[in-house]
């Protein structure tokens, strides 16, 4: 009797245990379900703050865009070649060739588009006093710490350089530029994702 007992004990243990275990299972997918839901609705709202900032944000004269996005590309090359001496991560490395291809194409791109406007336009790619201080404090640092830091910047000039394109190509007063604008900003857009994604990687 006791060892009757005793199975049907164990038995309901069992059972009990396997109940919890589908309810584990039941509870980790309804986690990563809260999770994977919570990233969607991240990034929706952040894409929706970056458009509401660049709605509100006066749109640049002709002179002004042309020469906002010189010293965006000529920060941005100078920069990425710091980032070839410095860098630790061969996928800093990467990328950062790959800013200073596709920033030259968009120096290219502009010039291009600026010298056909009415009148035409000259840029002024002297870097402002805050990019030379952040060029030189990178130019201090190496590996995992120059890393670190030059991905947070890359960061931070892509969301600026996203909202100038965008903006401009909205409601810019040039066409030809307006145009420029347009097909530079979804390069950008690309850009920013890049740096944001090797961001997170960097902080784990």
């Amino acid at each position: 009797m006791r060892y009757l007992v005793t199975t049907s004990a164990l038995g309901a243990v069992l059972i009990l245990g396997a109940c919890n275990a589908a309810n584990d299972g039941r509870a980790d997918s309804a986690a990563n379900a809260v999770e994977a839901t919570a990233d969607v609705t991240g990034a929706r709202v952040e894409n929706a703050t970056e458009s509401a900032a660049e709605a509100v944000t006066p749109t640049p004269s002709p002179q002004d865009f042309v020469s906002t996005a010189a010293k965006s590309d000529a920060f941005e090359i100078a920069a990425a070649k710091l980032a070839e001496k410095n860098a630790a991560s061969a996928e800093v490395r990467s990328f950062a060739a790959q800013m200073i291809k596709a920033h030259t194409e968009s120096t290219t791109k502009i010039k291009t588009a600026a010298g056909k406007a009415s009148p035409a336009i000259t840029p002024d790619a002297t870097l402002t006093a805050d990019q030379v201080d952040d060029l030189a404090e990178l130019d201090k640092l190496t590996g995992a710490k120059f890393d670190a830091e030059y991905i947070d910047g890359q960061v931070d000039a892509h969301e600026s350089a996203l909202a100038l394109m965008r903006g401009f190509a909205r409601g810019g007063a040039d066409a030809g530029l307006k145009a420029a604008a347009g097909e530079i900003a979804p390069i950008v857009e690309g850009h920013l994702k890049m740096a944001r994604d090797l961001d997170a990687k960097l902080d784990e």
